[in-house]
C-alpha cells in the first residue's frame, strides 16, 4: 500500500534526535573553522565539503523519522523513507528477521523486513541501530509481541 497511514502508529522506532543534533552541531562547527581559519583553499574546501555532508545526513534523518512504526492494533508496519511513507499491512509481510552482517570487525545485528507490495512486487527493508534508535533485537522483539514476526518457512529445524 503506497498512500500516507491516517491511524496512528503505538510504537515508533527512529534516530535520536540527540544525534541529529549532533551532526547539525558538528557541521557548523566544520562550517565555522573553515571559514575563520585561514589554511589554503584545498584545505578548507574540504572542511567545507564535510560540514555540508554532516549537514546533508542531518537533513536526511530528519525527513525520515520516523523510520519505522507498528500500526494502532498491530494491523500492519509502515516505514518512512525519503520518497514517502510506505504502510504495509500485516498480510504483505513476508518474514522478519535479525541478521547479523560483519562491519569493522564485528558482527552487527540488522533487521530485515520482506514485504509484498502492491502488485505482488518484493521489497527488502533494512534497519540498523541508527536507524532505529535502539538494537534491532529490541524491535525485532517487540514486533513478535505484537504478531507482526510471521513464522519463518527457511529457518533451519535443527
Amino acid at each position: 500500500m503506497t498512500d500516507e497511514s491516517t491511524a496512528p502508529a503505538t510504537l515508533r522506532w527512529e534516530t535520536p534526535q540527540q544525534a541529529i543534533a549532533a551532526l547539525g552541531v558538528g557541521g557548523v562547527v566544520l562550517a565555522v573553522a573553515g571559514l575563520a581559519i585561514p589554511t589554503e583553499p584545498t584545505g578548507r574546501l574540504l572542511v567545507m565539503l564535510a560540514a555540508l555532508g554532516l549537514f546533508v545526513i542531518a537533513g536526511l534523518a530528519v525527513r525520515q523519522r520516523p523510520r519505522l512504526a507498528v500500526l494502532d492494533g498491530a494491523a500492519g508496519i509502515e516505514s518512512q523513507r525519503l520518497s514517502g511513507r510506505r504502510v504495509f499491512r500485516r498480510d504483505q509481510i513476508e518474514r522478519i528477521r535479525v541478521v547479523k552482517y560483519p562491519r569493522l570487525g564485528r558482527r552487527v545485528p540488522m533487521l530485515e523486513i520482506d514485504v509484498r507490495d502492491d502488485g505482488d512486487v518484493e521489497r527488502l527493508l533494512i534497519f540498523g541501530r541508527w536507524d532505529l534508535g535502539t538494537s534491532p533485537l529490541t524491535v525485532f522483539d517487540a514486533l513478535s509481541v505484537h504478531g507482526l514476526v510471521p513464522p519463518d518457512p527457511h529457518a533451519d529445524s535443527a
